[in-house]
């Protein structure tokens, strides 16, 4: 996944290098940030849930700062893991520029995404992305003093757009049938095993007519089958 964009601050560049660099703003600023410490002068590490169309996680995630120049830019490089819901690994490089006053901001951001999240399709998550990159920018305006920011509207278009709930859906309806049929598949060799472990017990067993013999261990076994049966 690519994205890039930029974004104009209501505050000069030091106050926003500053910003960006305290982790209690970017608690606040960052969607659904839960925990956000700063474990060195250049490396952060964090608790974020995050929703990516039917798939919601809790992303524990480790960024680490390089080449910094300033107030004018740094590269953030990290990778956030969300257990069965998958991974997110990339980087991006941040510059600001001063404008009349305020401050451009200007970013390029190149990750990758694996696991159910890979599943989900590029569209999915290129829209998810905008949409926490323009709430961050909203929050990090309004910490400013500022209105919510300039709005994209190519964004808010991907926002409304059924298509991309559809196609969410299609899949999450598609990765649950999948894991049912693997679920049926497993059942059904987990039975067959169990049944013909208990047909050799009851032939050895009949056979030293144990427990009245032949006929009482067949309804013995024909019970035992249909509770078997019954839970799977």
């Amino acid at each position: 996944m690519e994205m890039t964009g930029e974004q104009l601050i209501p505050a000069s560049r030091e106050a926003v290098w500053e910003a960006l660099n305290d982790p209690e703003v970017l608690k606040k600023c960052i969607p659904g940030c839960e925990e956000l410490n700063k474990t060195s002068a250049t490396e952060m590490n964090a608790l974020v849930t995050a929703k990516v169309g039917p798939v919601k996680a809790k992303f524990k995630g480790e960024v680490t700062l390089s080449d910094l120049d300033p107030p004018k830019s740094y590269k953030i490089s990290g990778e956030g893991k969300g257990g069965v819901a998958g991974f997110a690994k990339g980087g991006a490089e941040v510059t600001l520029a001063e404008e009349g006053g305020q401050t451009r901001l200007s970013y390029s951001v190149n990750a990758k995404v694996g696991g159910k999240l890979a599943q989900l399709g590029a569209r999915l998550i290129d829209s998810t992305a905008k949409k926490m990159a323009d709430d961050f920018f909203s929050a990090l305006n309004a910490y400013f003093g500022g209105d919510s920011g300039e709005k994209d509207e190519n964004l808010t278009r991907m926002e409304l757009d059924e298509g991309l709930a559809e196609e969410a859906k299609t899949i999450a309806n598609e990765n649950a049938a999948a894991g049912l049929r693997e679920a049926a598949v497993d059942a059904e060799q987990a039975v067959e095993e169990t049944v013909k472990d208990v047909e050799e017990k009851i032939e050895v067993a009949a056979g030293k007519g144990t427990m009245g013999g032949p006929m009482v261990w067949g309804f013995g076994a024909l019970l035992l089958l249909i509770i078997l049966y019954l839970i799977f």
